[in-house]
C-alpha cells in the first residue's frame, strides 16, 4: 500500500486500541473521534472526505449522501455482523467492498441472551433494586416470586450461528427446544424445527436471532404476542425493529405474556416510556461488549480494511462482487 500519500482511514467512533494500533502499524493515515459519543451527521461526512476506507460501526448510517462526499472511497468496515445500516446496492454499484465481522460474537451474544432470559425469569433486577434500595425487611415465602427455566420450552426464531449457541445452552437446563426461520435447516441435534404459529404457541421463552431485512420488520407485533403464552418472556438480541415495541407495550400491560429482556430497541437509544413500568430487562445494545470479544469484532473489521485496500480477499465481505474493483493503489 504505497502511494504518493499515506491511504486515509476514516474510524467512525473510538475503538479498541489493538484495532487503531493495527491500522497505524499498516502505514495508514488514521483518523478517529476523540468523543466516545455518535458524531453528528455533518462531522461524519466531512471526516470521511478523501477516505479510502471507513471502519464503521452500527449507530453510523453509511448512505448514498456518504459515499458521495467520499469519492476515494473503496470499502467500508462494519465493526458488527448485521450491516443494515449500510446502503449495499448503493456501495456496490459504486464498486465500494462492504465488510462485517461474523462469527467472533456469536458465543459472547449467546451468553448474553441467556443473561437476559435468566434475568427476566427471575426478576434479578427488580430483586438487585429491592435489595439495594434498603426495601428488603423481612423474608416471606411469596416474596419475588418468578418463573422456572429449567425443563420449560425455548423458542428460538431464527437458527444461525448465534440461534444455535443458544440453543447447545438449553440443553444444561433440561429444555426443549423449537426453531423456526426462513433459512434454519430442517434437522439439528440441538432442536426440533415447527412452523414460527407453532413456536409462538408453544414456547415459554421465544428468543429473536434474526437478522434485520424488510421481512422481520415488525416481525414480533400484536398477532405474534396474542399467541404467546400469558406466561411466556420474549427476548430480543437482534434488532429492535424486529418487535413492534408499541404492541409489546400494550401486550405486556395487558397481561397477554408475561415479561421480556431486551438489548436493542426500535430507535436507539430511546426506549418506549413503558418498558420502564413493567417487568422487563433492559440493556444498551450490550450483547457482545465483552473485553475480548469487542476486541476481537475491532481488529477482524481492521483486518477486512486493509485486506481490500491491499486488493486481497478479506474474512467477511457482504458484497464479493466488487472485489475485481477494489484494487490495490498503485
Amino acid at each position: 500500500m504505497t502511494a504518493d500519500r499515506n491511504l486515509r482511514v476514516h474510524v467512525t467512533r473510538p475503538i479498541p486500541d489493538q484495532a487503531l494500533d493495527y491500522l497505524k502499524g499498516q502505514g495508514l493515515d488514521v483518523t478517529c473521534p476523540a468523543d466516545d459519543g455518535p458524531p453528528s451527521r455533518e462531522e461524519l461526512l466531512s471526516s470521511v472526505e478523501d477516505a479510502e476506507a471507513i471502519l464503521s460501526i452500527l449507530t453510523e448510517k453509511i448512505d448514498g449522501e456518504v459515499f458521495e462526499r467520499a469519492r476515494r472511497l473503496k470499502v467500508v468496515s462494519n465493526m458488527a455482523v448485521g450491516y443494515d445500516n449500510i446502503d449495499v446496492p448503493e456501495a456496490t454499484r459504486r464498486g465500494v467492498a462492504v465488510c462485517n465481522t461474523p462469527g467472533v460474537l456469536t458465543d459472547t451474544t449467546a451468553d448474553f441472551a441467556w443473561a437476559l432470559l435468566m434475568a427476566a425469569a427471575r426478576r434479578v433486577v427488580e430483586c438487585h433494586r429491592f435489595v439495594q434500595d434498603g426495601r428488603w425487611e423481612w423474608w416471606g415465602p411469596k416474596m419475588m416470586m418468578g418463573a422456572d427455566v429449567h425443563g420449560k420450552t425455548l423458542g428460538i426464531v431464527g437458527f444461525g450461528k448465534i440461534g444455535q449457541a443458544v440453543a447447545r445452552r438449553a440443553t444444561g437446563f433440561d429444555m426443549k427446544v423449537l426453531y423456526s426461520g426462513e433459512t434454519a435447516p430442517e434437522t439439528s441435534k440441538w432442536g426440533e424445527k415447527v412452523s414460527f404459529s407453532d413456536l409462538l404457541q408453544s414456547s415459554d421463552f421465544v428468543s429473536l436471532h434474526v437478522p434485520y431485512r424488510p421481512s422481520t420488520h415488525h416481525l414480533i407485533g400484536r398477532e405474534q404476542l396474542h399467541l404467546m403464552k400469558k406466561t411466556g418472556f420474549l427476548i430480543n438480541t437482534a434488532r429492535g425493529a424486529v418487535v413492534n415495541e408499541e404492541q409489546l407495550v400494550e401486550a405486556l400491560e395487558s397481561g397477554e405474556i408475561a415479561g421480556a429482556g431486551l438489548d436493542v430497541f426500535e430507535k436507539e437509544p430511546q426506549v418506549h416510556p413503558g418498558l420502564h413500568r413493567l417487568n422487563v430487562v433492559l440493556a444498551p445494545h450490550a450483547a457482545s461488549a465483552s473485553l475480548a470479544t469487542r476486541a476481537k469484532m475491532a481488529t477482524m473489521a481492521a483486518e477486512n480494511l486493509v485486506a481490500v485496500l491491499r486488493g486481497e480477499e478479506p474474512q467477511a465481505i457482504v458484497n464479493p462482487e466488487v472485489l475485481e474493483q477494489c484494487q490495490s493503489p498503485k
